[in-house]
């Protein structure tokens, strides 16, 4: 792969991380806690293992 396909690849999944974290961060606690059973202030953890694995 090349160094500007690797550059690509990275970005795309630093701005997916970006997304899911603040989607996540932006949802009522409610919804958060009672229907999808986590904490809103562990969306960066939850991107991260979404976006890199």
């Amino acid at each position: 792969m090349s160094a500007f396909a690797t550059l690509r690849t990275a970005l795309k999944k630093r701005a997916a991380y970006a997304r899911t974290k603040r989607e996540l961060q932006n949802l009522p606690r409610e919804i958060a806690l009672e229907d999808l059973g986590f904490y809103t202030g562990d969306a960066s953890k939850i991107a991260h293992k979404a976006v890199y694995g």
